[in-house]
């Protein structure tokens, strides 16, 4: 009751976010009931589809973890704990509120699932055969997967927003500011994630065919152990996000740096570990996107079903937000600074060059690897 009355006095903004939650988990909660329903006339192949379902249901979490780590309800305020709000009570209301954000999306992606399966109106009729709308729906089964989002973010929620105490290599000292902060050291091992992925994948695509992991181009498809490959890529770009994200602000830094590019380095330097981590993402889900552009403009049989596009829109729209509210967040962070340095006299297109500099400084660290990690991860499954 207490996350409901706090929703209540929000931001727009704030409840916008929610909503996109919500609409998130609605679209993660109708693939898994479509699964659900493929599974009660094809019960060998619906291990793989729920595989595949993986994918979106872990980028709707990443959102939704950041959306709670941006709700200004949730952060410790002064006579808060005077009255029980303390860190660990404010803790248990971002999961809550995580909790029934994402429940609003399952229960409206049961009532479409619902209509559907009785109307069977989309593509022309053909979506009650889509749906197994002449099949009864295992019940208990639907209810058990509509409660894996919700859980699984109001558990990610509580852990990100655990109290904890701040290592002191993580905390920047203002007397000395050539160090705004120690580097992220995540790097090396998303390297070797990175590394490993693709020599799993490239192991693992050899062989006779006949496996029943479908891929575009391949007509007898590839080993299921790929995805782990895959998964492995993913998650080293992930995790060498903070380290790019830092050796970008450094970059920025070399050969004499004037005033906008001094500046644009020591933020990047210093908000590395909050805006990496979603860039590492992004990376991986565009190195997975430009994989499977090459491989569906090869000649073959391309085996996805309708429900793919909506699968690709939920990891690329979650992927995307989740970066949007982080860059909201870090700014947030910066605005006493930034209200510093104005007051100082800082011009304001000194502050507008440094932000444009820290956005061409990501792109051209981020954009090599990602493209070369897309090549290369789709150059063992043609063959």
């Amino acid at each position: 009751m207490l996350a409901l009355r706090l929703a209540r006095g929000t931001h727009p903004l704030v409840l916008l976010r929610r909503l996109l939650v919500s609409a998130a988990s609605a679209g993660v909660g109708f693939l898994l009931l479509c699964t659900l329903g493929y599974a009660v006339d094809h019960p060998s192949g619906a291990l793989l589809r729920l595989m595949w379902c993986v994918v979106p249901l872990a980028t709707t979490v990443h959102f939704a973890v950041a959306v709670a780590r941006t709700d200004p309800s949730t952060r410790p305020r002064a006579g808060l704990s005077a009255v029980g709000l303390g860190p660990a009570r404010l803790t248990a209301i971002a999961a809550a509120s995580t909790a029934v954000a994402c429940t609003l999306g399952s229960v409206v992606a049961l009532l479409v699932y619902l209509h559907l399966r009785v109307t069977g109106l989309p593509f022309d009729g053909t979506a009650a055969g889509l749906l197994a709308a002449d099949r009864p729906m295992p019940l208990p089964g639907a209810l058990t997967l509509l409660t894996v989002l919700p859980v699984s973010a109001s558990a990610a929620a509580g852990i990100a927003l655990r109290p904890r105490t701040r290592r002191p290599a993580e905390v920047s000292d203002p007397a000395h500011p050539e160090e705004p902060a120690a580097a992220p050291s995540g790097l090396p091992w998303g390297v070797t994630l990175v590394v490993a992925g693709l020599a799993v994948e490239t192991y693992l695509s050899r062989g006779a065919g006949g496996s029943a992991f479908p891929t575009p181009g391949h007509p007898q498809g590839s080993r299921a152990g790929v995805l782990a490959g895959w998964a492995l890529t993913a998650l080293g770009l992930a995790v060498a996000g903070p380290g790019l994200a830092h050796f970008s602000g450094r970059l920025l830094q070399l050969a004499r740096p004037g005033a906008a590019r001094l500046l644009a380095g020591r933020v990047l330097m210093a908000e590395a570990r909050r805006i990496g981590r979603p860039l590492g993402v992004v990376s991986a889900v565009a190195s997975g996107a430009i994989a499977a552009a090459a491989l569906y403009g090869r000649p073959g049989p391309h085996p996805f079903g309708p429900l793919t596009g909506l699968g690709a829109t939920l990891v690329i729209s979650c992927t995307v937000a989740t970066l949007l509210t982080a860059t909201l967040e870090s700014r947030h962070a910066r605005a006493k600074t930034t209200a510093a340095l104005l007051s100082l006299g800082t011009p304001t297109t000194l502050l507008r060059a440094a932000a444009s500099l820290r956005a061409l400084a990501l792109l051209a660290v981020f954009a090599p690897p990602t493209v070369v990690i897309g090549e290369l991860a789709a150059l063992p499954l043609g063959h």
